[in-house]
């Protein structure tokens, strides 16, 4: 079998993704030791009912089970969320180890630590092998603590199996880093997803005369400001709108309607302009002026409460649930857990399809990358490259196969689930789920161990599908029928060095968008003085921000392709 060096596995993205097809063909043989020494040549790949490949100590391939033939651990962070809390228990756990011969060495944080002591770990060089659920990997690039895994995913079938039969190569260049590679392996998704939207009361949207089936798929923001304010003049309500999540989750996604950032989404300030090809600093142009207008308005007008910016979740639900306010923003799990928690029994919810704005009718979600694994060098370090390609092989099979995925989240088929004869997930009457079978004595997550957020994201559209309710189906069908996909925005693909100095300016320029915001819309600060509010986030560095993302761009840009 044909050798490979040091240096031709470590290639940048634009190589990888160029074999990612050629070697999909071969997914079932084995990679070649980058030292020189290769592992023991695999048995050929055989037809559908034909045994899986075998290599050296263990089974993989595409669309093969991954089995250890000695039993194996792997070091893992778990994030553990306080709504389904671990158990050793789990059917998961034994679920995953029936299937592989393989257990985890858990280093268990509760969920709102796991950053922190993520980045504890990492920086101390003692993290363990396996790190899921990360979102932003970028603080730990420089440490070279975190392999390129970009360098590694020929040796994942499945991974690369995705990669070309998705049409991926344009979501993962928004994971490069400046060296071309990166440094996360992303759950990634057949098709985008729905996302956040705004939880109506349909039943009082109906009783003060809006047609809201027929009506929401047509609405702009203004639109949808105008059928507030008919409900508040039907209810008489102090507000119709009280927010939770402080509001983040409104103004990340009203901000894509006008072409800014706001709330989780605020990064940086800067948006992509596809035809002039470059960064503009967006979070001091007259789209962002208009944006704090109409937020600014609906408090005015009484329509917005005030508080929406600073209450905590639990006070935002409360008012929702008895009944003082009609709106509020969430995505479909949280209406489907809503639903029994409202105190009018006539209550009827309903999840719109996001309205409109300046910009057009757009879909908020667009890259269908979810948050993903870091591998830890320490994985390399102590394994041995040909015992790291055997931990990427079961990486990519419970992350990355149909067989993993089906069985991160719904679990052992015959126990938790079974399939009708058109080949539909049919969760079992006693368990809930997302919705699903409603009153059930168990759950998915907090009884099995499945459906959590360490393992269970990614995959097919008909997986996809397959946790939703007829509901929530049938919100993801009205935003991929009425609204226009986005062109995903390109990295800054900055050196460290680069992005400390970038840090630098942005920092205190983005705390000041946040500060100033806030002001705009609850009328702290006059609108009026929109003037003062551009020089000074010239002066905090806004122009200089942008021409450094554009000279970045503009060195970097080949290694993104056409």
């Amino acid at each position: 079998m044909e050798r490979f060096s040091k240096a031709a596995l470590l290639m940048t993205l634009a190589v990888t993704v160029a074999i990612l097809s050629a070697c999909n063909s071969q997914s079932g043989g084995a990679g070649a030791s980058s030292n020189g020494e290769s592992p023991a040549p695999p048995a050929e790949a055989g037809g559908k009912d034909e045994p899986a490949t075998a290599i050296a100590d263990y089974v993989f391939g595409e669309d093969q089970t991954f089995r250890s033939n000695e039993p194996v651990t792997y070091s893992m962070m778990y994030s553990d969320h306080e709504g389904y809390p671990y158990k050793e228990d789990w059917r998961l756990w034994s679920a995953i180890q029936e299937k592989s011969n393989v257990t985890f060495d858990l280093s268990i944080t509760a969920r709102t630590e796991y950053e922190n002591q993520k980045s504890l770990l990492v920086n101390s060089g003692d993290a363990p092998y396996i790190i899921p659920k990360t979102y932003d990997e970028s603080a730990f690039v420089a440490s070279g603590q975190i392999v390129p895994v970009s360098d590694w995913v020929q040796y994942m079938p499945n991974y690369m199996k995705a990669v070309k039969a998705w049409g991926m190569e344009e979501d993962l260049k928004a994971k490069l880093k400046e060296d071309g590679k990166y440094y996360v392996l992303p759950g990634m998704w057949e098709a985008n997803g729905g996302g956040y939207s705004y939880i109506i009361r349909k039943d009082v949207f109906e009783a003060a005369g809006i047609d809201v089936e027929a009506e929401q798929a047509n609405w702009t923001y203004e639109s949808f400001a105008e059928a507030m304010k008919k409900v508040k003049e039907f209810t008489g309500a102090p507000y119709v709108f009280s927010d939770q999540f402080k509001g983040e989750s409104t103004l990340n996604i009203a901000a894509v309607q006008y072409g800014v950032t706001g709330g989780w989404g605020l990064s940086n300030g800067l948006t992509f302009d596809h035809e002039k090809q470059q960064f503009i600093f967006a979070d001091a142009s007259e789209d962002f002026k208009a944006y704090l207008t109409y937020f600014n308005r609906l408090l005015a007008d009484g329509v917005m409460d005030p508080e929406s910016f600073t209450q905590e979740d639990e006070v935002a639900n409360a008012k929702f649930f008895k009944g003082d306010t009609f709106v509020m923003n969430g995505n479909y799990q949280l209406l489907s857990n809503y639903k029994s928690k409202m105190q009018a029994p006539e209550a009827e919810l309903y999840m719109i399809t996001p309205p409109g704005g300046p910009k057009g009718k757009l879909q908020v979600e667009t890259s269908r990358l979810e948050n993903g694994i870091m591998i830890s060098r320490n994985a390399l370090d102590d394994l041995g490259e040909e015992g790291f390609i055997q931990m990427l092989r079961f990486v990519d099979w419970l992350w990355y196969s149909n067989e993993g995925q089906t069985l991160s989240l719904w679990g052992v088929e015959g126990e938790t689930y079974t399939v009708d004869a058109e080949g539909n997930i049919v969760l079992n009457q006693d368990i809930y789920y997302n919705g699903l079978n409603e009153g059930a004595t168990k759950q998915l997550n907090a009884d099995f161990g499945f459906a959590g957020g360490v393992f269970a994201y990614g995959g097919t559209s008909k997986l996809k599908m397959s946790k939703m309710s007829e509901g929530e189906k049938d919100y993801v069908n009205r935003i991929l029928t009425t609204r226009e996909p986005r062109k995903l925005q390109p990295p800054i693909m900055a050196t460290p060095e680069e992005t400390e100095q970038m840090n630098l300016i942005k920092t205190p320029l983005m705390d000041y968008v946040k500060t100033m915001t806030l002001k705009f819309i609850t009328g702290q600060e006059s609108l009026d003085n929109w003037g003062q509010y551009t020089a000074q986030a010239e002066a905090n560095g806004s122009a200089r921000y942008a021409d450094m993302a554009n000279d970045i761009f503009q060195k970097t840009k080949s290694l993104l392709g056409d």
